[in-house]
């Protein structure tokens, strides 16, 4: 038999098991249930607002609004290439939210765009948006990564901003219920919102916006010029309070001058001892002539010296001594050698053939100086 997959037939593979139903997502507003006032949560699982996101992954998503929104239920995640119906909120606007978006909000929803400052160049405009694209006014934010700093909001601060322009301020604060800066954003810009949500249209809007901005621009200037007044008035205090202490410290000084603790005339014994000091300093002026270091130094320095290099006596000694030294090396040598050896060798040296001239020349001289002592 032939079966057929719509049969849900899965053979041995095991039994069929159904799936867990998904638990419904906390709730991000807060209740009291002792407060008599507090309404409790409603049972159902669909928030009062419609918000969806194009999520780029650029961000952290231990630390992304937009993502901990989507695991809460509270926003939708879009495709790139989907277009959205409702408030588009974009950098690429050019129109400010405005309470007259209030019916697209409620029908449609507002979408906005997960994505880094840092990275606002990457994001491809043209597969995202929609045909009401907004913008948010000035506003400041207060998340951890730009606090402090206009325009700077992150996703969860500008759906919030959406909503309380649009005069659905329990909507900002259900869906900044689950942050710990969610208060402190809508304390900060209360003022903003006040101004935004009383303009009726996108001008309306415009106009508030330019108001405060000239507000806090003369806020600023006037801040800078108290600064400056203030730090000119200190320099003049300093400048007379270091005087003052000049002042003071030359008339102690005068003080101490003229300031005698005792009042005592001078003795005698201090003039003798000053008389005595005043003679020695005399005698040893006068023991020697002080002159300069530097004359001192020129006198006792002297010109070089140059002397020659002593020449060795030169000794002629007679023939006959250096006969008979040449005698007495020969006897000695001799001695040393003590077999005879040397004379052998002499004589064979005399009976070798002189074939030099001047040995030639010297054997005839000396033949004739024995001719000679012979006769």
């Amino acid at each position: 038999m032939v079966r057929h997959k719509k049969d849900n037939f899965r053979g041995k593979k095991g039994p069929h098991y159904t799936p867990r139903p998904r638990p419904p997502p906390e709730s991000l507003a807060s209740y009291d249930p002792n407060d008599p006032n507090a309404t409790p949560p409603t049972t159902s699982t669909h928030p009062p607002f419609k918000a969806a996101a194009w999520d780029l992954h650029h961000c952290n998503p231990n630390r992304c609004s937009g993502k901990k929104l989507m695991r809460a239920g509270l926003l939708r995640p879009l495709s790139l290439g989907t277009k959205h119906s409702g408030i588009v909120i974009s950098p690429q606007g050019t129109i400010p939210v405005s309470p007259a978006d209030l019916p697209l909000l409620e029908t449609y929803g507002a979408a906005v765009v997960e994505c880094s400052w840092n990275r606002i160049n990457e994001v491809p405009w043209g597969r995202l948006g929609g045909k009401n694209e907004r913008i948010l006014p000035y506003l400041v934010a207060a998340n951890q990564t730009n606090y402090g700093k206009p325009w700077r909001l992150n996703c969860v601060e500008a759906l919030a901003a959406a909503f309380a322009i649009c005069g659905r301020w329990e909507w900002a604060e259900e869906i900044l219920g689950g942050f710990g800066y969610g208060e402190a954003f809508l304390e900060i810009n209360g003022e903003l919102f006040e101004r935004y949500s009383g303009a009726g249209d996108a001008e309306g809007v415009r106009r508030a916006e330019e108001e405060w901005l000239v507000k806090i621009g003369k806020e600023y200037t006037g801040r800078r010029e108290k600064k400056t007044d203030a730090e000119e008035v200190e320099g003049l205090l300093r400048e007379s309070g270091d005087e003052e202490d000049g002042d003071g410290e030359e008339d102690g000084e005068e003080e101490e001058e003229e300031f005698d603790p005792y009042g005592l005339p001078p003795s005698d014994h201090d003039s003798d001892e000053e008389e005595q000091m005043a003679e020695l300093r005399r005698k040893v002026l006068a023991s020697r002539p002080f002159k300069a270091v530097g004359e001192e130094e020129e006198d006792t320095k002297q010109a070089p010296v140059v002397v020659s290099r002593p020449q060795e006596p030169v000794v002629t000694k007679p023939k006959q001594e250096i006969a008979s030294e040449d005698e007495k090396e020969e006897s000695e040598n001799g001695s040393e050698s003590g077999d005879g050896l040397d004379d052998d060798f002499d004589n064979i040296i005399k009976a070798a053939p002189v074939t030099d001239r001047s040995g030639i020349a010297a054997l005839e001289r000396k033949r004739a100086r024995e001719k000679g002592t012979v006769r």
